[in-house]
């Protein structure tokens, strides 16, 4: 993964480190943890990773999968001299008692649905108002 990561983590896979920071979260009782530096980069890749978080749990309860934890990193490159973004790669790890072809199918439809990183692929306009 190239620079500018960020962690989010929720369940079972909740950050413990001094600089993760914890918010409520819907769908799990003890929230989430965030580990990131609060620059440009960094946001963008925690709108992704932070969706795919959502997502997991979203899906995996339309799908009756169960999940106990969740951990996504995003990282990815700028070129520094337009500051655009080369790209932006993610990671999941799950902890769950289900099946790994269940999980399989579960990130296949989080890949698929996830609205964030749909958008980053849509080349989404962004205007001032």
């Amino acid at each position: 993964m190239d620079g500018f990561a960020v962690i989010v983590g929720a369940g079972s896979l909740r950050s413990t480190g001094s600089g993760a920071v914890a918010f409520p979260h819907r769908w799990t009782p003890g929230g989430v943890t965030v580990e990131a530096d609060f620059t440009g980069a960094h946001l963008l890749h925690l709108s992704a990773a932070g969706c795919v978080l959502n997502d997991v749990y979203r899906e995996a309860g339309a799908l009756g999968i169960e999940i106990e934890g969740v951990r996504v990193t995003a990282a990815g490159g700028f070129d520094t001299d337009t500051w655009t973004s080369t790209g932006i790669t993610y990671q999941v790890e799950l902890r769950s008692p289900a099946s790994a072809e269940d999980l399989d199918r579960l990130l296949d439809r989080v890949d698929e649905v996830a609205e964030i990183p749909r958008a980053i692929r849509a080349g989404a306009s962004v205007q001032r108002a």
